[in-house]
């Protein structure tokens, strides 16, 4: 299936949508103000150390202190070097950096472990860190919320078709490798290339690639560490050392490839630095980059806009005429399947079978566009059927194949529930274009017209007790205020009786639908 990158270059913030056949499937987002930190090497400084928790704080510099975790830090290289050897491949990386990195690899491996493996393998926090102390740590997670970025010791350099880990002797290949041939003859040609000391992951792009290729890969890196270890020495402590580059550089490192068919820009700068990317990295697709020049943004008029619209809405309608229903709690975040409008023809178990697997499909691609991470429970539709809630299982697996971002799902329930996790590194979709509402904070509804006027008469009986004045004025949202005047005509009256005082309804337009202001005279 053709596969198109959008780029929109706008004033504030750039923006990248992956089309696959003309549907939106990934979108990023960099913002001149706010570039991703994912990637970028520091020279930090302990703040404080938390042996209850395993853990460290790191000042980088940022606004708020790295979180550290034990198993993230060097002295445990060689737990992380043979659950590596184990593993014996890894992720390719996504399009921000956001590789499966080291530490958070062994972050979530031991967080899996029971807790005795874990004291066993994981060298305790306060026997190698101590505040005050400066070490070399990579961002692997932006700052969520609340929470600082979270970074680990264990350095990852990626290159076009390679990723570099200056401090383990690992080779893997991309999962996304699958022929077992190609595996072997890429890692024998890693082995034979690489520099005494050091690790190297190949990269899906590196697939059918030969010696050349991957020698300059190699040589980059291994000189791009080398000036991070000299800055290291020289820099003072809160330095950045490395930073990756922009939203543009990593669009052609990362996912400019041969399936890719055409790489759109409607920003003059951004289609030429494109250009001279492609030109050092893939010099033999640079004809596919085109400069969009049309006066309208070229999201406009490749009805990106309206997908993204459509992205951050609570429901997603189905083609069948069945809908999704996606909800963001502080936990999770549950996907319901609903039928809708679609009755099917013979069977309902069939027809609840159909909506499913449409579902799947739809499911994944808004986890994908959404960057939905942490924990997701999907309620599929009731199957009574073993083999069709199977069918459906096997579906998503196989949906999520094609997602970087690692994925762990649990067979479906008796329930038609699915939970699975999916790693979170950056802001979501939904995240990084809203905010809450200021009216309802969040809970996506507001009180009700009954229950706000019966809080209101509730207080103005208690603040007439200890007021003077002859009147008292509520100043309410004109929708209120109409409820007043249309239901409320006979408890003003009663309200009028037990406070005796008048009582004056005024609407103010500017007020939310909840706020109301008391005022005696």
């Amino acid at each position: 299936m053709a596969r198109q990158i959008v780029v929109n270059a706008g004033i504030s913030e750039t923006r990248v949508a992956v089309l696959d056949g003309g549907v939106l499937t990934e979108l990023f987002v960099e913002r001149r103000r706010h570039r991703s930190i994912v990637g970028n090497v520091y020279k930090g400084v302990v703040t404080n150390v938390l042996p209850g928790m395993q853990a460290a704080f790191v000042d980088i510099g940022l606004a708020k202190d790295a979180f550290l975790y034990a198993g993230d830090f060097i002295a445990n290289l060689g737990e992380y070097e043979r659950m590596m050897l184990a593993e014996d491949e890894a992720d390719d990386l996504e399009l921000t950096g956001e590789e499966s990195a080291p530490g958070e690899e062994t972050v979530e491996r031991a967080a899996e472990a029971p807790p005795e493996r874990e004291r066993r393998v994981i060298t305790p926090i306060e026997d190698v860190l101590h505040k005050g102390q400066e070490i070399l740590v990579q961002v692997s997670k932006e700052s969520l919320g609340t929470k600082g970025a979270r970074i680990t010791s264990f350095i990852s350099l990626p290159g076009r078709y390679l990723v570099f880990m200056p401090q383990v002797n690992h080779l893997g290949v991309s999962r996304r490798i699958h022929d077992a041939e190609e595996r072997d003859r890429l890692r024998q040609l890693v082995r034979g290339l690489r520099p005494p000391g050091g690790g190297f992951i190949v990269r899906t792009v590196g697939e059918g690639r030969g010696e050349a290729e991957f020698s300059a890969d190699i040589q980059f890196l291994v000189r791009v560490w080398q000036q991070v270890q000299a800055r290291f020495a020289q820099a003072p402590p809160r330095s950045a050392l490395h930073e990756e580059g922009d939203l543009v550089f990593r669009v052609v490192r990362d996912l400019f490839a041969a399936d890719i068919e055409e790489i759109l820009i409607d920003g003059e700068e951004e289609y030429r630095r494109a250009v001279e990317y492609a030109e050092a990295l893939v010099p033999a697709l640079v004809h596919r980059i085109h400069l969009h020049a049309e006066r309208e943004s070229v999201f406009e008029a490749r009805g990106i806009e309206k997908e993204i619209e459509k992205a951050v809405r609570r429901r997603v309608w189905l083609k069948s005429g069945g809908y999704l229903v996606i909800d963001h709690t502080e936990a999770l975040v549950s996907i319901d399947v609903n039928t809708g409008k679609y009755v099917g023809k013979r069977d309902l178990e069939e027809t609840i079978l159909k909506i499913n697997l449409e579902a799947v499909g739809e499911i994944v691609r808004q986890i994908r566009l959404r960057d939905l991470g942490g924990i997701i429970i999907i309620d599929f539709i009731d199957m009574d059927r073993e083999e069709h809630r199977s069918q459906v299982f096997r579906a998503l697996k196989r949906a999520l194949g094609d997602d970087k971002s690692r994925t762990n799902v649990l067979e479906i329930s008796e329930l038609g529930l699915v939970e699975m996790t999916r790693k979170r590194v950056r802001q979501s979709l939904h995240s990084l274009l809203m905010q809450s509402c200021p009216t309802c904070k969040g809970a996506g509804v507001v009180k009700s017209a009954p229950a706000l006027t019966a809080e209101i008469y509730r207080k103005i009986q208690v603040a007439t007790r200890d007021i003077s004045g002859h009147e008292v004025l509520i100043r309410v949202n004109p929708d209120l205020a109409a409820y007043f005047q249309e239901e409320e005509s006979d408890g003003l009256e009663v309200l009028q009786q037990r406070i005796q005082r008048k009582v004056i309804v005024q609407g103010v337009q500017g007020l939310h639908k909840d706020e109301y202001e008391i005022i005696t005279r």
